[in-house]
């Protein structure tokens, strides 16, 4: 099984992969944790591209969490079995990233880079509330073309009823 978990920023991506990682016992691939080195350094795209076509070749099942479009993102969308996106309301998305701070403050959380402690500062809250309604067009046209493995997920009761689903 190959599941790709794409969505807004605080839907709660990496908690579902980690979920259906652990559920299916395959390899979970967090591009987060790839795209970052310690204190929010951005890694160069060509080192980030080498690692995802590294871990897409030596595993037969798994799940990748993260958007990250310049990333090999049509191979693993068109590889994927299942395809789930997470497009919870901006604002819910905004309390569940602010929430996640608090939770994490002064740590990483176990889906992110070593050394990239976690934060919630105005561009963050920016991106979240205002730059990510660029995606809703991307998704459609996804459901367009793989709307047979693509589970969309709005809220967190269908979140629930997917997860429960699962067994």
């Amino acid at each position: 099984m190959k599941i790709a978990v794409i969505g807004f920023s605080g839907a709660g991506k990496s908690t579902l992969a980690a979920a259906l990682g652990k559920h299916y016992d395959i390899p979970v691939l967090h591009m987060d944790a790839i795209h970052f080195l310690p204190n929010w350094v951005e890694r160069d795209d060509a080192d980030m591209l080498s690692d995802v076509q590294q871990f897409l070749s030596e595993h037969d099942s798994w799940v990748i969490d993260g958007n990250y479009s310049r990333i090999l993102f049509d191979a693993r969308i068109e590889q994927a079995d299942r395809i789930v996106i997470l497009q919870f309301n901006r604002l819910v998305c905004f309390w569940r990233a602010f929430w996640r701070s608090k939770k994490y403050k002064n740590q990483t959380r176990p889906d992110m880079a070593p050394g990239c402690m976690e934060k919630f500062d105005k561009e963050f809250a920016r991106w979240i509330l205002f730059e990510q309604k660029r995606k809703v067009k991307r998704y459609k046209l996804l459901q367009e073309q793989y709307g047979n493995k693509i589970t969309m997920i709005r809220n967190q009761r269908q979140l629930d009823k997917f997860m429960k689903n699962q067994g």
